[in-house]
């Protein structure tokens, strides 16, 4: 029997806001199991657009952040050092952010295998592009071009966070993306590749509401579970 997941889409939301969001959730599942009702965990999906805002990784370094905080303010752009993996990414109009908080122990106790599950949601979008997606070993998310040093770039961001194999925070897929942000920032700590979006590589702006049925429809694949 697959899973249920309850999808919310929360449109444009702050960063600050949407991290507490997810906390509150994650915490009642948590409560959930402490109080051995492990089986009424509740899976959820959220969709979010965020204000301009970097956000850095608990294992990121705040050197990887190139703007003055004078400049970054002057810029509107937020800055938040959060609780997830990976290193310092942005997040803004034109990317959508996918925020999955799944009980991992109604699927597979196994983190890697999670984020792997992660990327291929976004390899197999890209593929509906005409675009190869690929994995760039040792790095999580997803590139293009990921083994060509002069030509690798970054089309998708992933950090996660468990606890008590509860999930939360996710990926981030650049479709319209500003990549003048990143110029900011050394993405995701790695100084020699690029960052890139979808209307970057195919030469046009793609509809955001597309792009968010294509996830739905691919993490339902990927994850055998049903959207309520």
């Amino acid at each position: 029997m697959k899973q249920v997941v309850y999808f919310e889409d929360l449109g444009e939301r702050s960063y600050r806001e949407t991290w507490d969001y997810q906390e509150s959730l994650l915490q009642a599942n948590v409560a959930r199991k402490q109080a051995g009702k492990a089986e009424e965990t509740r899976h959820q999906l959220l969709f979010v657009i965020h204000p301009p805002v970097y956000t850095l990784g608990k294992s990121g370094d705040p050197q990887h952040v190139l703007i003055s905080e004078a400049e970054r303010q002057n810029r509107s752009i937020e800055y938040f050092q959060t609780n997830r993996g990976g290193d310092i990414t942005f997040h803004g109009p034109g990317q959508l952010v996918v925020y999955p908080i799944l009980d991992l122990e109604k699927f597979e106790r196994d983190i890697g295998k999670y984020l792997r599950n992660l990327e291929e949601v976004v390899i197999r979008i890209l593929g509906d592009y005409g675009l190869t997606g690929e994995r760039s070993s040792g790095e999580t998310g997803v590139w293009l071009d990921s083994t060509i040093p002069e030509k690798a770039r970054k089309i998708c961001a992933i950090g996660v966070r468990c606890s008590r194999w509860i999930s939360m925070h996710g990926f981030a897929l650049n479709v319209n993306t500003d990549l003048g942000y990143f110029q900011h920032i050394v993405p995701c700590g790695i100084p020699d590749k690029k960052v890139t979006s979808l209307e970057a590589e195919l030469g046009r702006p793609i509809e955001l509401s597309v792009v968010k049925q294509q996830v739905l429809d691919r993490f339902s694949e990927i994850f055998q579970v049903d959207f309520s």
